[in-house]
Parts: structure tokens; sequence; C-alpha cells
């Protein structure tokens, strides 16, 4: 009964932002988003648009009322209809609270993520075509400390890398070892490129295991998933996900460490032996068939 409740009112509240054309709210970055619910705490009805339009990004909601519509796109597509090859992934904070968030299509509402769902931090996808979130605040009656917040990333369903994602695909993800193609253009397309040995494995969830790594050489990384301070304080230290099915070997032996980055964690993709990578590199830079040139002195 109260969860119909809950619906029938969100669907009103769809209904009074298609009469009364609510003031939007635009993010100025166009990639995240932060705003309060202070500024029509006197409404609590009101609705107000987001509209984010990058590949990755943000989105922090202090003081949720009333509700938000929030419209991704993605920032090489200005066409709606060609965005429905597009899918959008949210995780949200672990201390994300305060609202319910739903998938809102003509209307009609599909719950995404409940509030006691948020602390989890799991992440959840779903495709643009399906339509915008609705995030709707629960009704309090303090709402000081309440603080919606997620990150978005948006996934071609097509091109480069595309079938790797790992929270779309996650069945798909293969173990085999890469062509000497493919590890020509991992180390200058990955995320992340370097030269490291695996320590052990961490613990993690079933699916897929957390190894800690330390690097002796990193080539590029996109973002700050190594730090630097390895081993006695040299080199660069982190971790990246392995699909559970993958083995690792830890020890001495050195591999040439590539991958993806999702939400600030490490995924990883090509990771021949760093003497076998040596051996494929020269050849290539002999035949000129090398994609880019990287400092192996």
């Amino acid at each position: 009964m109260l969860a119909t409740l809950r619906r029938s009112a969100a669907l009103w509240i769809t209904a009074v932002l298609l009469l009364c054309r609510v003031e939007a709210q635009y993010s100025s970055d166009q990639c995240s988003w932060r705003g309060s619910g202070l500024s029509h705490e006197s409404h609590r009805r009101d609705v107000e648009q987001v509209y984010l339009r990058c590949s990755q990004g943000s989105l922090e909601w202090l003081y949720p009322t009333g509700a938000i519509i929030v419209n991704l796109r993605p920032n090489t597509e200005p066409s709606w209809g060609r965005a429905a090859g597009v899918h959008a992934c949210i995780k949200p904070q672990p201390y994300s609270q305060g609202s319910h968030v739903y998938l809102e299509r003509e209307g009609d509402l599909q719950m995404l993520l409940a509030e006691k769902e948020q602390v989890l931090g799991t992440v959840h996808c779903f495709s643009l075509a399906e339509g915008a979130l609705f995030v709707e605040a629960i009704p309090q009656t303090d709402i000081s400390r309440r603080i919606t917040a997620f990150q978005y990333e948006l996934v071609p369903l097509q091109g480069p890398g595309a079938h790797m994602y790992p929270y779309l695909h996650p069945a798909s993800v293969s173990c085999k070892p890469c062509s000497d193609e493919e590890v020509l253009v991992a180390v200058c397309s990955s995320d992340f490129a370097g030269v490291g040995v695996f320590r052990g494995v961490a613990s993690g969830p079933s699916e897929h295991s957390l190894v800690v790594v330390t690097l002796s050489r990193l080539f590029r990384q996109k973002s700050g998933v190594f730090a630097w301070g390895g081993a006695r304080g040299r080199g660069w230290s982190g971790r990246v996900n392995v699909p559970g099915r993958c083995g690792v070997h830890p020890g001495q032996d050195e591999y040439l460490l590539t991958g993806s980055t999702h939400f600030s964690e490490a995924w990883l993709g090509c990771a021949p032996r760093y003497k076998d990578f040596l051996k494929l590199y020269a050849e290539a830079l002999n035949t000129g068939t090398n994609p880019c040139q990287i400092d192996t002195n």
C-alpha cells in the first residue's frame, strides 16, 4: 500500500513538472552537479531539471526535498535517438541517503535504487533509451544530515573496449591472452600502463579479485589509482580488479600491466610478461607497426 502511494505521489510530481515548467537548474561544467534542496524547501513538491553532458561525472544533492530529474547525455552525440546505443552506470556513495532513485519515462517510474541499497555502493546500469533519472526525496522531519550522492559513467555498446566494460558484460570478460596487436594498442591507449609485479590477492567480491601490485615504471595513468611509494618506498603501488576465474601469479616476474579505470578503480586488461612485450615492441619498431612510442630504456 505504501509503495503504491509513493508511486502515485511521484507520478503527481511528474505531472506538475509537465504543467508548471519548474525552472531548470544546470551544472556549471556539464559533468558534475552540486545543489541543495534548501533552495525550494518551502515548495517541497518542486521538481528541478539537471542536465549533464559528459562521459563521466558526479551528482551531490544536499538536504534533498522535492525531486530532481537528471538528464544524462554523451558529450559527443547531440541526437537523443542515437543515444539509445549508450548505457549509463551509476555508483552511489556509501554515505548517500535521503532519496529513492527511479527511471522516469513519459510519466512512468521504475525503481532503480532504493535508499537503503545505496550504502552498498553497488553499480547499477541502464540504457539511456529507458529514460532519465528521477531522484525523489524521502519526506523527513530533519534533513540536516541527508545527502544524495553518486558517480556516473556513460558507456557506448559499440567501440573499442566496450565489450570489456565490467559492469555491463561481466560474463564475457575473457582470460585468454591478448594478441600481439591488442598488446601494442593497449600500451598506447589504456587508462593505465606500467611495468610491475603481482604482490598478492586482497579480499574482494566473489566475481572478481582485488590484486595488490607494485610498479617499477608507470607509463601513464588516467587517475590516481597508483600512488608513489611501493615496496620499501620505491615504485608505485595500488590494486587492480581481476575477474575471479582469471588466475594471477604473485612473485618476482615483471608484467606489462594495462587496463581501464572505472569509478576510481583499476581493472586489468592485457598483461603479458614484460620480457615478451619488449621483444614484441622491438619487432614493431623495426617494421614501423608500433602505434605509439614509449620509453623502454
